[in-house]
């Protein structure tokens, strides 16, 4: 036990979701705060009558003032704990079969869902990118740069944490390169396609490795298809509608920079003769796009920040489903995507019932798609299923 740990005590009535291995602890369950707690100190959080529940970090500006990463009184979180930890997230990458010569850019650390609160690490072959998304994780940056650096020995750590991350948890985010050297290129394979994203792109960590079950499911379903890939960012569905022997890709997005990447990586993929890229807004084109396509691929950026936009979201899914419904020519297949964690997958289901309605069209949901394995979720933290993405066949009426 760490007697000199300060203590979060809840409230009566907010005890359960904690207790079943939940790793948040919202301000509004909080009781008290005791022993001098400052902003990314390891607290001890206790139940009402002094009952351990677990051990996190503290980010006294956020709406979650803890995140739990140990239920184990005596653990000293240290160098040793964040090296047994991230080795844990690299063997179940291993295990499940990525990190071979097919497949060397992945997620090697997802969050809440590999046990680390507030850190996200993608691999890029020889180079990690990181995000520290809470100030306890911050001040530990070392130990997790350390960690890293002993286990897989990268070419570079670079830093992108979102400014809006660092902001809200009252830290100043790191700049570019933490540790090596960086060309600023991003090379990597996924499932045999060879990538290579230049720094202008400033998505995220760089890449969406969330989806790649999800394209690899459209590769079998391509052949002899007219593929749109709607939203198309680099042209990700695009490369495997393509290869999955569909006569005409059309991938769209209204990035300049994501365009250019996606028809270079094309042609180094040797793929260009079937995508053509476009820079145009992708609710336009499904919208004038009248049952041309056979397979349509709509996954959108994120429509709901938070559970309070959720409304507003539901309303802008079912419009862009209207769009997308109609996109299709009859018999062929959507597929409809979300990665705003406040949409559930029943919501998803009803903004496109409620879209296809509108469109004059009936979807049936054939199969049902979650993120990839290297990016985990807890059983206790539902909030971890961000990803849903819908396969539905579109007929008219």
């Amino acid at each position: 036990m760490h007697p000199s740990e300060p203590i979060v005590r809840l409230k009566p009535g907010h005890i359960q979701p904690v207790w079943a291995g939940h790793p948040w602890v919202f301000a509004q369950a909080v009781e008290e705060v005791r022993g001098g707690a400052t902003p990314g100190d390891t607290v001890r959080v206790e139940d009402p009558r002094g009952n351990f529940l677990g051990r996190g970090f503290y980010s006294p500006k956020s709406a979650i003032v803890v995140r739990v990463i140990t239920r184990d009184q005596e653990i000293p979180l240290d160098a040793a704990f964040f090296h047994a930890r991230l080795e844990s997230a690299l063997a179940r990458r291993i295990r499940m079969g990525l990190g071979g010569e097919e497949t060397d850019g992945y997620r090697l650390v997802h969050s809440e869902g590999d046990g680390l609160p507030g850190l996200i690490v993608d691999r890029f072959r020889d180079v990690l990118v990181v995000q520290l998304l809470t100030i306890g994780m911050k001040v530990r940056e070392n130990l997790v740069l350390s960690a890293l650096t002993d286990l897989l020995a990268p070419k570079a750590i670079v830093d992108r944490t979102p400014e809006s991350s660092a902001k809200a948890e009252g830290f100043q985010r790191g700049e570019g390169v933490l540790r090596g050297a960086f060309d600023g290129e991003l090379v990597f394979r996924e499932r045999g396609l060879d990538f290579r994203l230049p720094k202008e792109l400033g998505q995220k960590t760089g890449y969406y490795f969330d989806q790649r079950g999800l394209r690899a499911r459209v590769e079998s379903l391509s052949k002899g298809k007219r593929v749109l890939d709607a939203y198309g960012y680099v042209g990700s569905f695009a490369l495997a509608a393509a290869r999955g022997g569909a006569t005409e890709v059309h991938s769209v997005d209204d990035s300049a920079i994501a365009i250019e990447v996606g028809a270079t990586i094309a042609r180094e993929n040797k793929l260009s003769d079937v995508i053509s890229f476009t820079k145009h807004d992708a609710r336009n084109t499904l919208r004038d796009a009248h049952g041309s396509y056979d397979i349509v691929v709509c996954d959108p950026p994120k429509l709901a920040a938070s559970r309070a936009s959720r409304d507003q979201a539901q309303k802008a899914y079912a419009q862009l489903a209207q769009h997308a419904t109609s996109a299709v020519r009859p018999g062929g297949l959507l597929v409809f995507c979300s990665c705003s964690a406040a949409v559930d997958l029943n919501a998803l289901t009803r903004a496109l019932a409620l879209g296809a309605q509108r469109s004059n069209t009936t979807a049936v949901v054939l199969e049902r798609h979650f993120q990839g394995f290297d990016h985990p979720v807890g059983a206790a933290f539902p909030e971890g299923l961000y990803l849903k993405a819908l396969i539905a066949e579109v007929t008219h009426r």
